[in-house]
């Protein structure tokens, strides 16, 4: 039996200070190394051993990843970083404080971008400042697919090929698979993965820092669901 654990960055600066992140390279808070850490000690409590990790390649991720394997004495296993693992792209809300987006724009409307599975935010245009499009990390991606902005939808689109290339065949092989991603990135995994309806997935959270563990058997049909806390 196959194990597959997601683990939610821990908190950044930009939760910190309740801002839209997405693709902004922002780094983890005090508190979020503490939350990453203790997931590295959980990990090693529970006794689970590693094949294969998988990030982003956004920093508050890939710390939170170092953090829990550096905790759990698994800092040498395989590391696979990508684009694919990212947050969701939150446009022209990214660097927004989300208080203020609400006055701006209202309530509704900025939970309906936020919490929506197929509405899109405000776009980025290509040659807007902050556009992941200036960014060489991405520099080898053909420029069609960068986004100006993601709802869940299309998130869980440019996360699914991923899950079938690379990580679905880990788990078929046995091997046993730790994620660090992001709270959108993660949940469209989950949708995938539990089949979770569109209007069902708008309910489920993420936490920072907690190691969620899926037992898959051969078949990678989902044997069991715990959280480490």
């Amino acid at each position: 039996m196959a194990k597959l654990v997601l683990i939610r960055h821990g908190q950044s600066q930009w939760n910190l200070s309740n801002q839209f992140t997405g693709w902004v390279d922002v780094d983890l808070s005090d508190e979020g190394v503490k939350q990453a850490q203790n997931a590295g000690k959980l990990i090693k409590e529970a006794g689970i051993e590693f094949d294969q990790a998988y990030t982003s390649v956004l920093t508050r991720a890939i710390k939170t990843l170092h953090y829990a394997l550096e905790g759990s004495d698994q800092l040498w296993i395989p590391e696979t970083k990508t684009w694919r693992l990212n947050e969701r792209h939150y446009g022209a809300l990214q660097g927004q404080n989300k208080a203020e987006a609400a006055e701006k724009w209202g309530d509704d409307q900025v939970h309906t971008w936020r919490r929506s599975y197929d509405v899109l935010p405000p776009l980025l245009d290509a040659d807007d400042e902050g556009s992941a499009a200036n960014d060489r990390r991405y520099a080898n991606l053909d420029p069609r697919i960068i986004p100006g902005g993601e709802n869940l939808k299309v998130t869980l689109e440019r996360v699914i090929p991923f899950w079938e290339d690379e990580i679905a065949p880990k788990l078929i092989d046995g091997k046993n698979v730790i994620i660090a991603a992001h709270g959108n990135s993660l949940r469209a995994l989950s949708k995938y993965i539990e089949n979770i309806s569109d209007e069902d997935i708008i309910n489920l959270e993420m936490a920072t820092g907690e190691p969620v563990v899926y037992d898959f058997n051969e078949k990678l049909e989902v044997q069991s669901k715990t959280k480490l806390n």
